[in-house]
């Protein structure tokens, strides 16, 4: 029988040993022991603890700067394509407007959304209706009162605007007044009860055509207002769509008057379409 004995390699013909490395004809050569990782817990720990503590009040002054930054940004996007503010200053909307309200316009009235009889508008007075304004000197804060009136947080003060209700759309055949003394709109006599009770209005007859592209517009406060009545003789009193800013939604301001503005659809229902 053969003899059980432990094979000697023989050597390579290139001279390297069969042995692998690590290993000793014997069996395996033991290595370093590898150090154990360190737990995931620890290293977090350890960073934390060399990051330097931040400021608390630079922290806090980060997040208010980031809040107004967003304020601001959103202001001015609703100030540009939804809603502007603007303050009264006459008594020409009396009762239903008084002086110093402050108003919220829609600016989606009227493109894309359609104009409506009944509507209180904010309009640029490009007719020359309003006296010249005094150039007013500048104090040492106008530049803020101006910055925020440009991004939306305060409203529109240059009293270069007027703010009037719609009483005649394009094609409408408006007439001052019938023998009850009302006002008719395409041959109807029509009910106005946002005009202001305090006084009779003063009958001031006028036969008109509101021709395409404009509207005709009346105070509430009638005896107090210079409307399109008392500006026929520029451009027969009617006022360009495109000067429109749109249609008056809310008085904001003061707390106590806080209402939606009402355009009155039941006193034009039965009003007929124009010829």
């Amino acid at each position: 029988m053969p003899e059980n004995h432990a094979r000697t390699p023989e050597p390579r013909p290139d001279g390297a040993s069969e042995t692998p490395a690590g290993q000793t004809a014997g069996g395996p050569v033991p290595g370093p022991e590898a150090p154990d990782p360190a737990p995931a817990e620890s290293r977090s720990a350890a960073k934390a603890a060399a990051k330097p503590a931040g400021s608390p009040v630079f922290a806090w002054l980060k997040e208010v700067a980031t809040v107004v930054v967003i304020a601001v940004v959103l202001s001015f996007l609703i100030k540009t394509f939804l809603f502007r503010a603007f303050f009264i200053p006459s008594e020409s909307m009396v009762n239903t407007l008084d002086v110093d309200d402050r108003i919220f316009v829609n600016l989606l009235v009227p493109e894309p959304f359609s104009l409506s009889r009944g509507d209180i508008v904010v309009f640029r007075d490009t007719k020359g209706w309003l006296p010249p304004v005094e150039e007013k000197a500048d104090g040492p804060f106008t530049w803020v009162q101006d910055g925020l009136t440009f991004v939306g947080l305060l409203p529109d003060n240059s009293e270069q605007h007027l703010v009037k209700r719609v009483i005649g759309l394009p094609g409408d055949h408006v007439v001052c007044c019938d023998a009850g003394g009302k006002l008719t709109i395409n041959g109807s006599a029509v009910d106005e009860p946002y005009v202001n009770p305090a006084e009779v209005p003063q009958v001031r007859n006028f036969d008109v055509v509101v021709p395409e592209g404009k509207v005709w517009v009346m105070g509430d406060n009638r005896n107090h207002s210079a409307d399109s009545r008392a500006h026929m003789d520029s451009d027969g009193g009617f006022i360009d769509l495109d000067d429109l800013e749109g249609k008056a939604a809310v008085i904001a301001w003061p707390l106590n008057r806080i209402t939606t503005l009402d355009n009155y659809p039941d006193v034009f229902r039965n009003v007929p379409a124009a010829p």
